[in-house]
């Protein structure tokens, strides 16, 4: 492996450093964790943070925004400066030199698509887990480090305890900062991944403002395809023709589609590599359809790893999901809890969680805050879509009693929100807070009902203030 040098960091990523070269013995980092030595990478910086990289001994600071006078200060306290005009340039550079430096001769899958790619991702951790790998993953329940637009991947793979024998990233398929996409930010971070396999969930609408259509999104997302290598596998949702049409963007031979009448399938029996049942229906650990696609994903992947057949069906069988992915958090009255929060996602959850039980459905949303009229918009259209031709009662909420300032619900927002449902004829009850939200459908439902919670950042708290009002309410029937 080269040497690393600050020099050698700046032509890396087309950036200009501003003091003075020297070999970097540290690891890429945050500010507030790095240590003497690191290289801090923000997308911008001032001169309070030059004085906190100086006072942690950091080797440097990479960053697309040097604000007031943090060059002046850099220079006054000889802490060095790379200026880049595209950070995710730096983040990507970061996780190559961690790859070849903590894990080159790991295996390296690359999971991106609209939909599923926690789900998948976390699925084929779990069977590389089951098949003897020591596996990393930057794939966590709430999706935190999926965006690769900082250096917390680079900095886990540093840190990582055991040697990294196999490697589950989930890649964003559309990324950017505020209202600015990162184009090719998929090809970027899947070119440094290098990884053996790819595997693509689907292509919906979802980050608008970043995207306008769904063609700007299958130009994103097939990025991750352009970037395989030439013998590298692929695994390729066969139901999606913007997926299926990803082909056409590679050279490799060793293609696997998932899907209806494809190489992996399901059918009446469960789940079939090339007409052979692999994991029969009742042995699945979902039955929803779109989880059911997550599955198959991940035994292509596993499949094109060459993991043992059995290895597959025991880990399947045995898996245990990801918080908020269709996670049933309550049974009398079936609480279904699912972190879906783009059309797609939203429509098939409805869909799904109609069919269980036989009582009353009722869904609570929790509005997007802070992302915008038009994706609120399209969120409430799809709930419209969803509940077509189903008895339900909806209860919408802007979930301000439990959101932080970067997700309260604007006025704007919450008027799309409610105005698209509306204009869809849907009837609805809303609340301001969460805990009301949740303390009113509790208190409407009985113990044959179904309700179903959705939404991303404003329905995270919803499951610990659940236990709360029913152990309120058993407290108050004693």
């Amino acid at each position: 492996m080269k040497e690393l040098t600050r020099s050698y960091i700046a032509n890396e990523i087309d950036g200009t450093l501003i003091g003075e070269d020297k070999v970097i013995n540290g690891i890429f980092n945050f500010l507030n964790a790095a240590n003497e030595g690191d290289v801090v990478i923000r997308h911008w910086i001032n001169e309070t943070g030059v004085d906190i990289a100086k006072e942690k001994g950091v080797s440097c600071i990479i960053t697309q925004n040097p604000k007031g006078k943090s060059i002046a200060r850099g220079k006054e306290l000889e802490v060095p400066i790379i200026i880049t005009e595209k950070i995710e340039l730096a983040n990507a550079f970061a996780i190559k030199w961690a790859i070849n430096k903590f894990a080159n001769e790991s295996i390296r899958v690359v999971i991106t698509g609209t939909n599923g790619k926690s789900t998948t991702a976390h699925m084929i951790y779990h069977i590389l887990k089951e098949a003897g790998y020591s596996t990393y993953t930057n794939t966590d329940s709430k999706s935190e480090f999926n965006t690769l637009i900082d250096p917390m991947v680079a900095k886990q793979i540093a840190e990582f305890e055991e040697q990294i024998e196999a490697m589950v990233l989930e890649v964003s398929e559309v990324q950017g900062w505020l209202d600015d996409i990162m184009r090719d930010h998929a090809y970027f971070m899947t070119s440094a991944i290098d990884p053996d396999v790819v595997v693509i969930t689907n292509v919906a609408l979802d980050h608008i403002g970043l995207v306008n259509s769904i063609e700007e999104t299958f130009e994103e997302t097939s990025g991750a395809v352009k970037a395989l290598k030439e013998d590298g596998h692929i695994v390729l949702n066969f139901d999606d023709p913007f997926v299926r049409k990803m082909k056409e963007f590679t050279s490799s031979q060793n293609i696997l589609f998932f899907g209806k009448n494809a190489d992996i399938a399901i059918n009446d029996n469960g789940i079939s590599y090339k007409g052979k049942t692999l994991i029969k229906k009742e042995d699945l650990p979902f039955k929803s359809k779109h989880f059911i696609q997550n599955i198959m994903a991940a035994i292509g992947v596993t499949i094109s790893l060459n993991i043992n057949h059995e290895t597959i069906k025991n880990a399947v069988s045995s898996y245990k999901p990801l918080e908020r992915r269709f996670t049933i958090i309550n049974d009398n009255p079936c609480v279904i809890d699912d972190f879906a929060h783009n059309p797609d996602g939203i429509t098939k959850t409805i869909e799904n969680a109609a069919l269980i039980g036989g009582g009353n459905f009722f869904v609570v949303s929790a509005i997007r805050g802070s992302r915008g009229d038009i994706i609120n918009q399209v969120n409430a259209e799809a709930i419209a879509e969803g509940l077509q031709n189903i008895p339900y009662k909806l209860i919408i909420t802007s979930s301000n009693d439990v959101v932080d300032n970067l997700n309260v619900v604007t006025g704007s927002e919450k008027k799309v929100f409610i105005n698209a449902l509306e204009n869809k004829g849907i009837k609805y009850i809303f609340y301001e807070r969460l805990y009301d939200a949740l303390e009113n459908v509790l208190s409407i439902s009985n113990k044959k009902d179904t309700i179903l919670l959705i939404g991303a950042q404003g329905m995270d708290p919803a499951n610990k203030l659940l236990k709360k009002i029913l152990a309120s309410n058993k407290n108050n029937n004693i």
